[in-house]
């Protein structure tokens, strides 16, 4: 099963959700009248998707193509997550998903997409940074494969 093409994209789809949910279980169970507790583990919830799209990049940037990852994979992957954030993380939390009018509705869009944005591109720039990203690792092969080689004269 970890084979298929979709199972990458369900993991991380499942996993950025899960961050969704266990944040509004928390704010629910524990601060339901607090608002500014209710910001601040909301900021902290975007810092981890943040956080999980940066790590997760990190890995497969060194295994494979950004043409290969990037859209398929990662785009769907965070876009699945978001709608399933959007739509059906309220109902846990016990509201409606335009309950908050459609202001929250659409910053809790913009801010999602912000963070998995950012985080992208943090772990991309971190692999890229150490020498880890597919292409710089191919290059580093080419370089070895050229400099192990002797070079042949030429017969005139």
């Amino acid at each position: 099963m970890r084979q298929q093409r979709w199972f990458p994209i369900a993991v991380l789809a499942v996993g950025l959700f899960a961050v969704n949910a266990v944040t509004r279980v928390v704010i629910r169970l524990g601060f339901k009248t607090d608002d500014s507790a209710q910001t601040k583990a909301s900021i902290v919830m975007f810092a981890v998707v943040g956080l999980v799209t940066a790590v997760w990049t990190f890995i497969v940037a060194q295994r494979r193509r950004p043409s290969q990852w990037l859209v398929p994979d990662l785009v769907v992957g965070a876009v699945s997550a978001m709608l399933l954030t959007v739509l059906v993380g309220p109902f846990i939390s016990g509201g409606q998903p335009f309950g908050g009018g459609a202001g929250n509705f659409f910053a809790q869009i913009w801010l999602y997409c912000g963070f998995a944005i950012v985080g992208t591109l943090l772990g991309y720039w971190v692999a890229v940074v150490l020498g880890r990203d597919y292409r710089s690792r191919s290059l580093k092969a080419f370089t070895e494969l050229r400099a192990a080689k002797p070079r042949r004269p030429v017969r005139r």
